[in-house]
């Protein structure tokens, strides 16, 4: 965590750099009791004594620390190792994004941190033993995702493993290390890889393989003990609302109707036989060689161009909206390889906090038919700019603002604000073309089925394929990314849901501001309200608009 954010290297301490982060349950129990105790200073401190953004961080220091303790005994309803964001391809990842190697002293590190792996491995251990006598055990596709994953990457010989490559990669740029003390390292890095890091992963797997014999194909979370109380606690920690599994239910069943007829309208204007329904005219648009790049090396390098001038552009034409921004770079990269068949379309990694990493703009480019050209600008203003890197990026550089406020991850905020910029963004004229705009409504639609088949999944029984069927009929999207999508909703409860609760509650607010102003109303002073005060709790949202109407109507 320390390393990812950058904070204590920009001051010049770097032990924590050869760490890795305390999987154990005693560590969890002494952090919990750690953060019970913030909590209760945070509650003897006087409102009186405090201004307006000293309240206002303790109302959102005092929310987020206390969903964190809340309900001790669903703390491990949870899958630490699954096929998108487990342990075991973090830490790959982790040492190959976020690790810094800008001298010997970092090369160590990272060779401290690999023969970590072993001791980390261990405590993972300790928790999922602790969650199988629970009965908290991933279902059986869970299980086969993971086991094929750490299989293929034992089997890559050391000096090939991603591991070993990336450390070959970053030791070129030292020109003061000799060429000797580089071949020394690196033959450090495949001797810890092979006896550290593989045995930690054979471990794993060992474990996995006897798991699978307790699992099920049961994959909501209403068959795990506690399971409805669970999931009822994972929406509210991801919609900071107290709406229920049904009534998110129906949003998504209404939400899916309206968008739909909308996408239908455009399908017709462009020419596609609309006769035979919405899904028949979805598979002749995906079947449509047009929009699509050359399935190559060269194609998949020009879909990264593209993306990185799309962002570009709209960049560019925001200054009449956006009072506040950013300085903070974003690249656009491919996702690893070796993760892209289990891996989202794509996702962003925030920049640094002492500004050595730009923001990280990934995409999957592993079935190039899940990247038409028509979703493109959608998917860049929701990662990118005006989306994720764009919000992230100035609760980052917040001056004046305390650490949990810059930092603060509420989900039906930074998601609601992502797909709001992609409405904001047709808004503004940046999907003007027919086709650009059915993309951004089918990614609306997209985020109104995850509504649908995650609370499907998760309080209403629904099995893997039944939601696998509902997301294909009602998108567009291709089976891959459909698989990938709810495969994600299963180890992840209700963190889907957050998207769209998010931006109708920010659309809400401004229509609220727009009706309570008039004349007054300004777009770019609403987006400041919204973005200045760093993610907060979409109830807190809505009394820093109060007050910013207040303040703007006097």
């Amino acid at each position: 965590m320390l390393t990812s954010l950058g904070i204590l290297d920009s001051v010049g301490i770097t032990a924590h750099n050869g760490q890795l982060d305390d999987l154990s349950l005693a560590h969890d129990k002494e952090k919990n009791q750690y953060i019970g105790q913030v909590v209760k200073v945070l509650n003897s401190y006087d409102n009186s004594d405090l201004n307006e953004q000293e309240q206002l961080t303790k109302e959102v220091a005092k929310y987020w620390l206390s969903q964190m303790i809340a309900d001790p005994e669903l703390h491990y309803h949870d899958y630490p190792v699954n096929q998108l964001f487990g342990v075991q391809n973090n830490f790959p990842t982790f040492m190959e994004t976020r690790h810094q190697v800008k001298d010997e002293q970092g090369a160590l590190y990272y060779l401290a941190r690999l023969e970590a792996v072993e001791l980390k491995f261990n405590q993972l251990l300790e928790g999922l033993e602790f969650r199988e006598n629970k009965g908290i055990i991933p279902p059986k596709f869970v299980i086969k995702r993971v086991l094929d994953e750490m299989r293929r990457f034992i089997e890559t010989p050391a000096n090939e493993n991603i591991l070993y490559t990336s450390l070959e990669r970053k030791l070129v740029a030292l020109e003061e290390l000799s060429a000797e003390r580089k071949a020394q390292l690196l033959d450090d890095a495949q001797n810890k890889i092979t006896n550290s890091v593989y045995p930690a992963y054979t471990l794993l797997i060992n474990y996995f393989v006897a798991l699978n014999t307790k699992a099920t194909d049961t994959v909501g979370f209403w068959s795990l003990p506690d399971g409805d109380k669970a999931y009822k606690r994972a929406l509210e920690i991801y919609t900071t609302t107290d709406m229920e599994p049904d009534e998110i239910h129906r949003l998504g069943l209404n939400e899916v109707i309206r968008i739909k007829a909308e996408m239908l309208s455009i399908l017709q204007s462009q020419g596609y036989d609309t006769s035979a329904g919405f899904s028949k005219a979805m598979e002749a648009l995906k079947a449509d060689p047009q929009h699509y790049y050359e399935d190559s090396d060269e194609g998949r390098a020009q879909i990264l161009a593209d993306y990185k001038g799309i962002v570009d552009e709209i960049d560019a034409g925001l200054s009449k909206v956006f009072n506040v921004r950013t300085d903070v770079p974003i690249e656009v990269v491919r996702i690893p390889e070796f993760k892209e068949q289990t891996s989202p379309n794509a996702y962003y990694q925030q920049a640094s906090m002492d500004g050595s990493r730009p923001g990280r703009f990934s995409v999957n480019l592993y079935d190039i038919k899940a990247t038409p050209k028509y979703g493109m600008r959608t998917l860049a203003y929701h990662e990118g700019i005006p989306g994720h890197h764009f919000q992230l990026s100035i609760a980052q550089e917040l001056e004046g603002m305390p650490m949990i406020r810059r930092m603060s991850p509420f989900s039906s905020y930074s998601e609601g604000w992502a797909l709001y910029t992609e409405q904001l963004a047709w808004e503004l004229g940046f999907q003007d073309e027919p086709l650009d705009n059915l993309g951004r409504l089918q990614a609306e639609i997209f985020r109104a089925v995850r509504l649908v088949v995650d609370t499907g999944i998760h309080a209403k029984q629904w099995t893997r394929e039944q939601a696998i069927t509902y997301m294909l009929e009602n998108t567009g999207k291709a089976y891959s990314d459909v698989v990938a999508e709810i495969e994600r909703y299963i180890v992840n409860p209700a963190q889907a849901c957050s998207y769209k609760v998010g931006m109708i509650k920010i659309l809400a607010l401004r229509d609220k501001a727009k009706t309570a102003l008039g004349d007054k109303f300004e777009l770019a002073e609403f987006h400041d309200a919204v973005l200045k005060n760093g993610a907060v709790p979409l109830t807190i949202l809505e009394k820093v608009i109060d007050q910013y109407i207040a303040d703007k109507s006097h």
